[in-house]
């Protein structure tokens, strides 16, 4: 969506706080032993009590509140009886619609003892993030987010996942336009004065083919590798884009 008068960047500053408040209720509550049903109740009775829907529940009747990935588990993970453990790699990844307006983040975390090279791809993810959200620049070319994202990313020697991309997001789940993580001259589009993005760099170790699970959500690395992921919804602006799911 594009912003096009105050409500709507109140509607999208409203959800973006509550995505923000639930990813940080979720990050202090995961430990070891606990369940990722029990990790994703902790997001879901946060936003219920706000008024929040889950919005990949609403859009494809998702089986959880919210996706929860671990290890070679990239995205879409469903939460479910499986026991997080000392040193996993969970993440978190809510998206929640509040009076019609969607946000969507996703944050990894590393549960102690931290495994050095669990932290190495974590950091690469925000820092590509980072690269990402600098190119991210009204009349910039789209794929412009992805040549940062990607160069970022090779620099600290780890992989994007090019299956996956980053989107248009505000009224819909998943809107236009596409936002790759690594750079094609053939992605089209340029970015607009307001409009709303999920730029999410998803990247693994090393580059990997993907498979799903039979579950037919949850997507992993073929050659179970770790991987990370790490997004905000954000606004783009002459001056600088606006994170709507900063904490």
């Amino acid at each position: 969506m594009t912003i096009e008068s105050t409500g709507d960047l109140d509607g999208m500053r409203a959800v973006g706080k509550l995505v923000a408040r639930a990813l940080r209720e979720m990050r202090d509550a995961a430990r070891p032993g606990m369940t990722t049903e029990q990790l994703d109740d902790v997001g879901a009775g946060f936003l219920r009590k706000h008024g929040a829907r889950s919005a990949p529940q609403l859009t494809y009747d998702f089986p959880g509140f919210n996706c929860i990935s671990v290890n070679d588990e990239i995205v879409h993970g469903v939460p479910g009886p499986r026991k997080l453990k000392a040193g996993d790699v969970v993440k978190i990844d809510v998206t929640a619609e509040l009076d019609g307006y969607i946000a969507d983040a996703a944050i990894t975390v590393v549960l102690a003892p931290q495994n050095p090279r669990a932290v190495s791809l974590i950091e690469c993810a925000k820092a590509a993030f980072e690269r990402g959200i600098a190119a991210a620049r009204p009349g910039a070319r789209v794929s412009e987010i992805g040549r940062a994202v990607e160069t970022e990313v090779e620099r600290w020697g780890h992989a994007v996942v090019r299956d996956m991309c980053g989107h248009g997001v505000g009224r819909a789940l998943h809107e236009r336009p596409s936002v790759p993580n690594f750079f094609s001259p053939f992605t089209p589009g340029r970015l607009a004065d307001g409009l709303v993005i999920a730029l999410e760099p998803i990247i693994s170790e090393s580059p990997t083919p993907l498979i799903e699970d039979e579950d037919g959500w949850t997507v992993r690395t073929l050659t179970g590798c770790l991987a990370a992921h790490y997004e905000h919804t954000i606004v783009i602006r002459e001056g600088g884009a606006e994170i709507l799911t900063a904490a």
